[in-house]
């Protein structure tokens, strides 16, 4: 069994008609980052998502700043910033302030989808023909340049600085749930993160490829993967499986091509009348999860790092009521000893 295993927290930061406003959202998300710091999580991070009514975390670096300003030791970081969607310099210049702010605290997670639907990409980005191009490969090089201060002497922007000292450089990460991310996390030696949520199938021999291929970087002296994973638990089985209904019908509306307004709650997902059809593609969700009681949860965990060979997991947050939320991360947090 896996040793010393870390235990991170992925916000998307739900909004459910639960919850009195959107900025209570981000209120409770910053008090479960400040619990989180105290039991002894290692990171904290937040997604970036658009145009959707449900999540309340647009741009990650905003709640990165906010969080990692009242909370003391944990790591506060993006998962991820969309690269696509911004220029290699604002989101390097952005992320050299937090590490300025915040020195060893900070994570940049990179991905490359744009988190959001076609049109909203547009909205981004101002343009058909970007939004048509894979400018990612680009991006990514521009970005790794401009932190370090070595942009090639015949870029076009050789002379422009995000910021003083290349030491003002967070730790960075390439987001994956395909084969694709991995890829550029060996061909620049960044740490990596697979996304277990979107696809566990392939979470195995994705992690595995990235740690039997990767080559010592400016970066990281050896291989850090993180495997990103839906995780809930409580008391019993029964309640886990209740309080995991709700993460369960979204990605089930997801597959069948239907939006939802806001986040379900747990009666509301527990009450849901499944079609056939989404009784099946349900069931087909459950291998994204991890459910059932501290000690259940723990023993799946430290399997899913045997073969992966990851020393930290990432619990992908779904829970749609703070109480709960609270009580499965302090449950967990006891179980493995944090």
């Amino acid at each position: 069994m896996s040793q010393n295993l870390k235990l991170s927290i992925l916000d998307l930061a739900y909004y459910t008609e639960n919850d009195p406003t959107p900025g209570h959202v981000l209120q409770h998300s910053t008090e479960v980052a400040q619990l989180a710091d105290k039991l002894g999580y290692h990171r904290y991070w937040f997604a970036e998502h658009h145009n959707s009514a449900a999540l309340m975390s647009m741009f990650p670096e905003i709640m990165i700043a906010h969080v990692a300003a009242n909370t003391e030791r944990i790591r506060v970081g993006s998962g991820g910033v969309m690269l696509p969607n911004h220029s290699a310099l604002s989101v390097a210049e952005r992320f050299s302030m937090l590490e300025a702010l915040h020195p060893g605290r900070i994570d940049l997670g990179i991905g490359r989808a744009p988190g959001t639907d076609g049109r909203t990409a547009l909205a981004l980005r101002r343009s058909w023909e970007i939004t048509k191009e894979d400018t990612f490969p680009g991006q990514l090089n521009d970005l790794l340049g401009y932190f370090a201060h070595n942009l090639p002497v015949d870029h076009p922007f050789v002379h422009v600085i995000a910021n003083p000292d290349p030491s003002l450089t967070p730790k960075i990460y390439m987001l994956g749930s395909s084969g694709g991310g991995v890829q550029f996390a060996l061909e620049k030696g960044l740490g990596f993160v697979f996304a277990g949520q979107i696809n566990a199938e392939m979470a195995v021999p994705v992690l595995r490829y990235y740690r039997e291929h990767f080559k010592p970087s400016v970066y990281y002296d050896a291989p850090k993967s993180v495997l990103s994973i839906s995780v809930f638990t409580a008391d019993t089985e029964e309640e886990a499986h209740y309080l995991a209904a709700p993460s369960l019908l979204m990605w089930t509306l997801l597959a069948t091509g239907k939006r939802f307004k806001t986040f379900p709650t747990s009666k509301e997902a527990n009450d849901y009348p499944y079609t056939l059809q989404e009784k099946a593609i349900r069931e087909r969700q459950l291998s994204k999860f991890v459910i059932g009681t501290p000690g259940k949860v723990a023993e799946q965990l430290h399997d899913w790092a045997d073969k992966t060979g990851v020393d930290e997991i990432m619990l992908v947050d779904g829970y749609a009521e703070a109480e709960a939320r609270i009580k499965g991360y302090t449950l967990l947090a006891k179980e493995f000893g944090l």
